[in-house]
């Protein structure tokens, strides 16, 4: 057991989790298709996307960890950044559709010819570019995350008082989303999409695309992070979470850190709402709502606040729950997670990540001790022998 533990710390966090998640798309991508449906190997279209979806989550939860586990900005708004970056994606797909929709309007989506607009808004233009699609995803959120960093960082606002700005700047985004008035489908939000690039969002082969596509965005969002944090800048930021009033003593402007790796967070949340959106098949308001934010906060509490993997398998762990428990008591699930944070809070202060160094450790100390064991019986069989040819 030790030299497999050895081996994985001498690889480091980084290439595990690259491997990991490299290793699982090549497994289900390869299961999905070589196996038919039936067999016991293979992975269905739905657990395709569900599995995208959770992935999602993963990058998302990393945003999190990102600028609370490391820089202690709990943030409860990254619902805006991730509902930005998918309504990015979604005003593209919406414009992919052209004359195939309801009203058969080459030019303006269902819901705007229901809605008895005659012209796009100025906002909707170049929207049919995947050029413009993708510079809005990073635009979008980052802008937002500037002029309100700007605004709260520069301020000194901090802690609680940070946490409740951040929330109420999420609902006031829900609420303006919600009406018609807007241009983005208002409750119903963005919906019926066809195809993205050219390839109809249908056809299993797609589903699978944009699942892989998925993996490497959250291995790449993971390489940056891990970049970030072990870079100098990061360890500023680190700094700043423990001490920011030191950190400010030797010279340094925290505001200037966290408003950089705030920015950051928000743009891998776009990254993330985005690659959702495709794979979920709809957008609105409803994902800016407060309580999918403090979702995201416990995903990073659960899997292991400060441990970029932590947060990776918070997020896929407490997903997976909701959607099993949800089939079986959908109205008791709010209580379970309750409940399930209160626990590791109480137990796990560290999460699912500090429980695995413990785990591993009691398993070398195990083994330590049986194999102490057995060279003291070797020795004490040993000098049993001695004495008894001294005797003699």
């Amino acid at each position: 057991m030790r030299p497999l533990i050895q081996k994985f710390a001498q690889l480091g966090s980084l290439r595990v989790v690259i491997g990991f998640l490299l290793i699982s798309a090549f497994y289900v991508t390869f299961c999905n298709i070589a196996f038919a449906e039936g067999s016991f190997f293979h992975v269905s279209d739905y657990t395709v996307s569900l599995f995208g979806k959770y992935l999602c989550y993963a990058l998302l939860a990393l945003a999190v960890d990102l600028v609370w586990g490391y820089c202690g900005i709990l943030s409860l708004g990254h619902g805006a950044f991730f509902a930005l970056g998918g309504y990015a994606m979604g005003m593209y797909l919406m414009r992919q559709i052209g004359d195939r929709g309801v009203y058969g309007n080459p030019d303006l989506p269902d819901f705007m010819v229901f809605l008895n607009f005659t012209e796009l808004p100025w906002y909707w233009a170049g929207s049919d570019s995947v050029i413009w699609m993708i510079a809005m995803v990073f635009i979008g959120p980052g802008l937002l995350a500037y002029v309100f960093g700007s605004l709260a960082f520069r301020s000194r606002v901090s802690g609680v008082y940070l946490s409740i700005m951040t929330q109420a700047v999420t609902y006031a985004l829900m609420l303006a989303f919600f009406r018609n008035e807007m241009g983005f489908g208002g409750n119903n939000g963005l919906t019926d999409f066809k195809e993205i690039l050219g390839f109809s969002l249908q056809e299993p082969s797609t589903k699978l695309g944009l699942f892989v596509a998925t993996a490497i965005a959250l291995a790449i969002g993971y390489a940056i992070s891990d970049y970030i944090v072990k870079s100098k800048m990061g360890r500023v930021v680190t700094a700043i979470r423990d001490a920011e009033s030191r950190v400010r003593f030797v010279g340094f402007k925290p505001e200037h850190y966290k408003l950089w790796i705030y920015i950051v967070s928000a743009m891998l949340a776009g990254v993330a709402g985005a690659l959702y959106v495709p794979q979920v098949g709809i957008i609105n308001p409803g994902e800016f709502s407060p309580l999918n934010s403090i979702e995201m906060v416990v995903w990073v509490a659960i899997g292991g606040r400060g441990t970029l993997y932590g947060a990776l398998i918070g997020a896929v762990v407490v997903s997976y729950a909701k959607t099993r428990f949800t089939a079986i008591m959908p109205e008791a699930w709010l209580f379970a997670l309750g409940g399930l944070f209160v626990l590791v809070t109480l137990y796990l202060p560290k999460g699912i990540a500090g429980l695995l160094p413990h785990l591993l450790s009691n398993k070398d100390n195990e083994d330590d001790s049986s194999n102490s064991k057995g060279t003291d019986s070797k020795n004490n069989r040993s000098t049993d022998i001695q004495k008894t040819e001294v005797q003699s």
